[in-house]
């Protein structure tokens, strides 16, 4: 008689649903905030390449040199904090060319290897 009431008793189940769907559910959407801050962190650093490419061939006196010119990307990364060096800066065929390079690492609580992003922008000459 005691076995059976237990077995149709139903409280507790929502909590014990939740317990069972929670952690999906959180990794879920900390994985969509990852992805977000992911694309953010390429679109700034195509940005910045893109500007500092253009700043090259345009504006001679606010990216006269090398170092200047990385530096501009890294300003101009949209909300990023990047040290120049992330950008590299040279002259090719096709113009002023800035290329950019970092490796963008996940929370542990993902446990997702780095991904390094790269962005390449050449503004012609």
């Amino acid at each position: 008689m005691k076995l059976t009431a237990l077995w149709h008793d139903n409280r507790g189940a929502s909590a014990l649903e939740f317990a069972l769907t929670a952690p999906a559910f959180f990794l879920f959407i900390f994985g969509i905030i990852e992805c977000g801050l992911l694309f953010w962190t390429q679109l700034g650093i195509q940005h910045g390449s893109e500007m500092a490419a253009r700043c090259a061939t345009v504006n001679s006196t606010l990216c006269p040199s090398s170092s200047a010119i990385t530096s501009y990307a890294a300003q101009q990364a949209f909300g990023l904090t990047l040290p120049a060096d992330t950008f590299t800066f040279s002259t090719s065929a096709c113009g002023n060319e800035v290329s950019a390079s970092y490796a963008f690492t996940f929370p542990e609580i993902l446990n997702l290897s780095p991904v390094t992003l790269t962005a390449r922008a050449c503004f012609p000459s």
